[in-house]
């Protein structure tokens, strides 16, 4: 760690660390500030875990593949250079990380092609303001029946379909962080909207917003686990 970043890491007040920009919290972080680590794995956690859970199968894979890629990061700052937010460096990774586990368990299957026989204008989804699913089953029985939707969707779907619509990508960001073509990216949401609407389009409208959470006491047990392995691995 560069002794520049060292001295950042004392100008960060604890108390307001939450209003810190992202290009001190990294300098903190840098120089082994355990607030700064902290405060930006806070700031990361839902999307990360969105991300990984768009991919992989379950809860505990995606916490897993979430905090693999903290590691890497934290580890690995000399290799930001700022020519991208951080947030964006760091999903790149969870992408990677979660890509290569699922090649790893399934070889045979293909991530970076789909077929695109089916057009490429894009379904508009229904709209929030007519959300009955919502008031008749409670926030967390239609939390459940989402997830367990969007899970069914083939991985190459799953993965946009939730960058889209639970992180509030555009077509652009997630061909970027994908490496896809825009075009391929806009016909994976036509296919996982009209996948999703014959099961869905009658009872819910709305509220992916809601699923994969990772917030509360989970958010706070992933930067407890990242903390103690850094620390081990003397890093921090």
């Amino acid at each position: 760690m560069r002794d520049a970043s060292r001295a950042a890491a004392g100008a960060l007040d604890p108390a307001g660390i939450r209003q810190s920009s992202e290009a001190a919290l990294i300098a903190a972080a840098a120089a082994r500030s355990e607030a700064s680590v902290r405060e930006l794995i806070r700031r990361n956690n839902p999307r990360l875990f969105r991300v990984a859970r768009g991919i992989v199968s379950s809860d505990a894979e995606a916490e897993d593949i979430v905090q693999e890629t903290y590691l890497a990061a934290f580890k690995g700052l000399d290799r930001f250079h700022g020519k991208s937010s951080f947030a964006t460096w760091i999903t790149r990774i969870a992408i990677n990380n979660a890509l290569m586990h699922q090649r790893r368990r399934r070889p045979e299957e293909e991530y970076d092609t789909v077929n695109e026989t089916d057009g490429t204008s894009v379904l508009p989804f229904p709209a929030p303001d007519q959300d009955a699913a919502e008031a008749r089953l409670g926030r967390q029985q239609l939390r459940h029946l989402l997830e367990e939707a969007v899970a069914g969707l083939p991985p190459e779907l799953r993965l946009v379909f939730v960058m889209s619509e639970t992180e509030g990508m555009t077509g652009k960001e997630i061909a970027r962080d994908l490496g896809l073509n825009p075009i391929t990216v806009k016909t994976r949401l036509f296919r996982a909207r009209r996948w999703l609407r014959t099961d869905l389009e009658r009872r819910v409208k709305g509220g992916f917003d809601a699923i994969f959470p990772f917030d509360g006491k989970r958010c706070a047990h992933m930067a407890d686990r990242v903390v103690q392995r850094l620390g081990d691995d003397g890093d921090l």
